[in-house]
């Protein structure tokens, strides 16, 4: 049972050789050590993981929501990121 201060961690697995490392949840541990033990008996319990990583929740900085337009809008004036300008024949099929 977590009290108040122990710290919560963010688990990454990957599942094979070649892949990401994806987000698949969090979990209160007193150290390292045993986040990275918690993890694997919480996450890996059917073997799908090859790679886990565990990160302190503190570590991680994340954008704010409501900043999405001056965040992502720069983006937005590069249409050549985006090429829906261009016809695709049809024979190209699925793009």
């Amino acid at each position: 049972m977590a009290t108040p201060n122990t710290p919560l961690w963010e688990v990454f697995i990957r599942s094979r050789n070649g892949l990401a490392h994806k987000h698949v949840g969090s979990l209160h541990a007193n150290d390292a050590t045993m986040a990275l033990q918690a993890a694997r008996d919480i996450y890996t319990r059917r073997g799908e993981g090859l790679s886990i990583w565990v990160v302190p929740s503190t570590a991680i900085t994340a954008s704010d929501p409501a900043e999405k337009g001056m965040m992502f809008e720069p983006a937005e004036s590069k249409i050549y990121r985006h090429p829906t300008f261009y016809e695709v024949p049809e024979d190209v099929g699925h793009m």
